[in-house]
Parts: structure tokens; C-alpha cells; sequence
């Protein structure tokens, strides 16, 4: 639905909609920390169901999509109505045309998850596998769900702890907006870059003053524990507006229609998945290598931003229906690409020699 040039914007809206959320979850843990006879965390836990029924609401009103319209029903009538609707012109000739043909592709795409992992569809398989494996491995649910603990075990009281929480995620929802300005601007490989860079020293940076301040039994000086808050919010703000929003952006980009959905679920799927696995063996990583976990997250950090460098081409302002020209003139993947192609053509041109009468 979103015009090219604004796409990484809105869609970047998801992130900060998510962060929001975390944060008055945050303040609301807060607030209610004090509350005695166990009706504390009743009232944590039940306020889940206030988004809850704005999101059920809110679907009712929600409209289709063009593309979806015309894959459902193939009416492009109301497809170009709704389009005109959305760009605010009646210039949307080119832009349906090039929905009707992904439609059509997409129409001849019986099993898009068996589909996906044909040659051709590589270098989407690759990023909607790596892009949210690397995500979690930034270490950034490790903050969303053990910061209070974290905080605690370095000396913060349980207040304080939940206010640095609180904090932490402020930084992280500035950042989103910040992401949502530039992100069209300045495109998505460059903030994947420099949200990776800034992450890689933080992470850093946390492990060595844990290292070399964490005391044995377990506390450590106030001005180094928050030393090592001020350094996990410029952790959270790069991961914020690089990372975080870009995981869930560019796997929509860069599949085509007919394997969107596919990629998406896949995407979604090995989020999930890492986050089972990370929340589930932090603190006994923690306990056992202590200081050394940050530095682990920071080399994973150094991995998947060489990958990135190496292997993800700029998506910014091209149209989705266009995104398969990137693939073709990348050094790496266009030897994937432009092999399936040049064999597809070699088949097309068979076929007509055969049909040619005698």
C-alpha cells in the first residue's frame, strides 16, 4: 500500500508501534512495583488486553490492499479506485500494471513455501533466513527481558532498576523516529552498517566494564552501573533504528509476490524461534562466562554486518513489483540469478525452435 518513496517510513511505523508499547508496559511495571497484596502484577498482566482490543477493533476498519484485491478477485477496477485513493492521483496506470503482472505470477505459484527454495529465489531465502536469525543475536531481547535483572545484579535497587528499563526504552522509541526520517533517505544498507557499528561497541564496551568493575560478590560502584545503563541505551538506539525495523522491512521488499507471504512467515517463524532460545539460556550463559556473553553478541554483531556489507543489495525507493533487478547486478547473487535465467531463456528458445513448422 505504501508509495515507494515513503515505504520504509510506514513500515518502519510497526517498530515504533512496538516499542511504544514495550515502553508503557515499562512505565506500568513501574507504577505498580509498590502496589501491595499481589495486585501488582494482576494489574501488569491484564493491562495486555487494553491493545489487544484496539487491535480487534481497529481490524474492522482496516482495508484491503490492491494487490491483494486483485490476486483475490482480479478486479482491477476497484483496485485502481482504492490505489487512486491511496496516492492521492489518477496516475496509477504504470504502478497497476506492474501489480496485475505479479498477480498473474503470483496466481501461478500453487506452493509458495516449496517455491522459495528454487534457485531463482536464493538470495530471498538467504536474507529472510539470516536477516531475523542475526536480529536476535544482537542480544537485544536480553534488554527487553532482563534489563531489571541486569540492573539489579550490578546494583541498582528494584525501582531504580525498573526506571533504567523505562529509560532504556525511551532511547529506543526516539530512535525509531529517527529511523522512520532517514530511513528513505539514506537507505537501508547504511543504517543496517552503522546501527551494526554502533551496537559492536557498545556491546563492547559493556563487557569490559563488567570485566573490569564487577565485583565478586555480585555489586558494583553506582557511577560505573550507570556507566553500563548509558551504554546499553546507545546500545538499544542502534539496534532501534537499524536492526529492529529493517528485520521486518527489507524481507517484505525484497520478495516477490508470489513468495511474500512465504518469506514473511519464515521471517516471523525464526524470530520466535531465537527468542525461545535466547531467553532460555541468557542467565546460564550469564553465570558461566559473565563478562564474556556482551563480547559474544558483539562478534556475532561483527558477523552479520559483514554479511550485510557483502551480500545485501539497497532496496530504497524501488518499486517491489521491480525488486528482482537488484539481484541481477549484484556481484554475488548474479551469478545465482543470471544462470537460472540464461538456462530459462535457453529453454524458451528450444521450445520455439520446436514449434516452428516444418
Amino acid at each position: 500500500m505504501a508509495p515507494p518513496q515513503y515505504r520504509g517510513a510506514i513500515n518502519n511505523g510497526f517498530e515504533l508501534s512496538i516499542s511504544i508499547g514495550i515502553l508503557i508496559a515499562n512505565i506500568l511495571n513501574y507504577c505498580v512495583v509498590k502496589i501491595t497484596a499481589g495486585w501488582g502484577w494482576r494489574i501488569s498482566l491484564s493491562m495486555a488486553a487494553v491493545p489487544a482490543l484496539f487491535l480487534t477493533i481497529g481490524a474492522i476498519f482496516l482495508p484491503e490492499t490492491p494487490s491483494f484485491i486483485i490476486q483475490r478477485d482480479g478486479n482491477t477496477d476497484k483496485a485502481r479506485a482504492l490505489l487512486q485513493k491511496l496516492r492521492g492521483t489518477t496516475s496509477v496506470h504504470n504502478e497497476l500494471d506492474d501489480l496485475v503482472s505479479a498477480s498473474n505470477l503470483s496466481r501461478a505459484t500453487r506452493y509458495p513455501f516449496r517455491n522459495i527454495f528454487k534457485r531463482k529465489y536464493r538470495p530471498q531465502l538467504a536474507m529472510v533466513l539470516l536477516i531475523p536469525f542475526f536480529n536476535q543475536l544482537t542480544g537485544i531481547n536480553v534488554i527487553n527481558f532482563y534489563a531489571p535483572v541486569m540492573f539489579r545484579t550490578i546494583g541498582l535497587k528494584e525501582s531504580a532498576s525498573l526506571l533504567s528499563s523505562v529509560v532504556t526504552r525511551l532511547c529506543a522509541t526516539f530512535a525509531n523516529i529517527v529511523a522512520m526520517m532517514v530511513v528513505d533517505r539514506f537507505g537501508r544498507r547504511k543504517l543496517f552498517l552503522v546501527g551494526g557499528i554502533q551496537m559492536i561497541l557498545s556491546q563492547v564496551a559493556v563487557g569490559a566494564i563488567l570485566a573490569a568493575k564487577f565485583k565478586d560478590y555480585g555489586l558494583m560502584d553506582k557511577e560505573y552501573a550507570y556507566l553500563v545503563l548509558t551504554t546499553m541505551c546507545v546500545f538499544v538506539a542502534g539496534f532501534a533504528w537499524s536492526w529492529g525495523p529493517l528485520t521486518f522491512l527489507v524481507p517484505t521488499e525484497i520478495c516477490p509476490l508470489e513468495i511474500r507471504s512465504a518469506g514473511q512467515s519464515i521471517v516471523v517463524a525464526v524470530v520466535f524461534l531465537m527468542t525461545f532460545v535466547i531467553s532460555q539460556t541468557f542467565l546460564a550463559v550469564l553465570c558461566h562466562i559473565k563478562s564474556g556473553t556482551f563480547f559474544v553478541f558483539a562478534a556475532w554483531i561483527c558477523v552479520m554486518t559483514l554479511l550485510i556489507y557483502m551480500f545485501l543489495p539497497e532496496t530504497k525507493k524501488l518499486p517491489m513489483e521491480q525488486m528482482e533487478q537488484v539481484w541481477r547486478s549484484h556481484w554475488f547473487w548474479k551469478r545465482i540469478v543470471g544462470e537460472v535465467e540464461d538456462k530459462e531463456e535457453e529453454k524458451e528458445q528450444q521450445a520455439g525452435k520446436i514449434a516452428l513448422p516444418s
